[in-house]
């Protein structure tokens, strides 16, 4: 192949002009960020992972427990010139799930506050972005350097729980206690997720190359044209894409070196299919725990994307799939999926319901009590 073609022709913008043969190239030229982006990255996201653990609460009398770089930055999955960062802190003054959401505020303000005293000490600047919410969960700012950096790093802080370490008053024996604890408390869907910060992040992280470059390629197809009209509701989350591709990677024979445009193809047949979409782990939480069973039953209406660190977090309910499947219908048929014969790619064979065996939990989930 000619290096003008690759110069002039092989542009991230014309993903669907890209003969499926040549996807690893793809994901390796524009994808997959350089030593020198991710030098730069990890010196931010050090910077102020070192500022929340020595400068931050100093002269208070919360501690940090401790500081967990969380993202595609720390999964290993980060796109080329995407400069974001998630650090969650882990604080003494959390010492169950509810106080996380009653004192978040009061902490992202202190945070803020001890941010903006510390910038010519620190040596760089912060731009904050102003949050619509009254309780936010996340301080969001965007970091710049002269020493440090070429250009900005956008940052998301979020405080945060820490269940499963060792909080004060708040131990547990067992992960189950957590999990039961975490039932009974939440409200709304994920609103605990950032407590589990470090079992997501190493569900991903633990991942072969090649995975991590398949999962830049959806996340970076994802974000090409898919914008969500207003007032039409939202698109599926991108974790929720990111879970996806490991079940189809998991499922279509966990081969190291697979055919990237094999693994494509069938990410996006299973969006088509996000219908019967029922997707979940139990390398975290056990259905043999009543409480998690009983509440699994619950959650088991498709579409679901269960967050395997996290089960109140159903990553494919309540979005608009539809719009999602449409768009991979017409990637179905672009040249990134179309073999040098001109026939479609052939997808692995995977079920979205999952593997048998799983079928099989699912019945005995959803199964109710015999009446005595």
């Amino acid at each position: 192949m000619s290096k003008n073609y690759w110069t002039t022709q092989f542009r991230p913008a014309l993903l669907h002009q890209t003969p499926a043969r040549d996807l690893d190239k793809f994901i390796s030229r524009f994808l997959q960020p350089n030593r020198h982006f991710l030098a730069q990255v990890n010196k931010a996201v050090n910077t102020i992972c070192s500022f929340l653990r020595e400068n931050c609460f100093r002269n208070s009398p919360i501690k940090v427990l401790k500081v967990v770089k969380g993202g595609s930055s720390a999964k290993g999955t980060a796109l080329r010139g995407r400069s974001d960062a998630d650090i969650v802190v882990f604080l003494s003054c959390f010492t169950q799930f509810t106080e996380q959401g009653n004192k978040r505020a009061e902490i992202i303000s202190e945070i803020r506050a001890q941010l903006e005293a510390c910038q010519q000490e620190q040596q760089f600047e912060v731009k904050f972005e102003i949050s619509k919410w009254e309780n936010p969960r996340v301080l969001s700012f965007s970091l710049t350097s002269q020493t440090m950096l070429d250009h900005s790093v956008d940052f998301d802080v979020l405080p945060a729980f820490d269940a499963l370490g060792e909080a004060p008053g708040y131990r547990h024996s067992c992960r189950g206690c957590v999990y039961r604890d975490l039932i009974r408390s939440y409200h709304c869907a994920g609103e605990f997720s950032t407590c589990f910060t470090e079992l997501q992040r190493d569900f991903i992280v633990s991942r072969p190359t090649k995975l991590k470059s398949l999962i830049r390629l959806v996340k970076y197809w994802y974000r090409q044209g898919h914008k969500m009209p207003k007032g039409k509701g939202s698109l599926p989350p991108q974790h929720g894409l990111e879970l996806l591709t490991v079940y189809a990677w998991e499922q279509g024979g966990q081969d190291p070196q697979f055919g990237m445009a094999e693994g494509f193809r069938t990410v996006l047949e299973l969006i088509t299919q996000y219908h019967q979409l029922r997707v979940y782990w139990t390398v975290n939480y056990s259905a043999e725990d009543e409480t998690i069973r009983d509440f699994l039953r619950q959650q088991l209406q498709k579409p679901i994307i269960l967050d395997p660190a996290d089960p109140t977090g159903n990553l494919g309910h309540s979005a608009r799939w539809d719009l999602l499947a449409k768009e991979a219908e017409d990637s179905m048929s672009a040249l990134c999926c179309t073999d040098r014969d001109g026939t479609a790619i052939r997808p692995w064979p995977v079920r979205p319901t999952g593997p048998p065996d799983q079928c099989f939990m699912i019945g005995w989930l959803t199964r109710r009590p015999a009446s005595h």
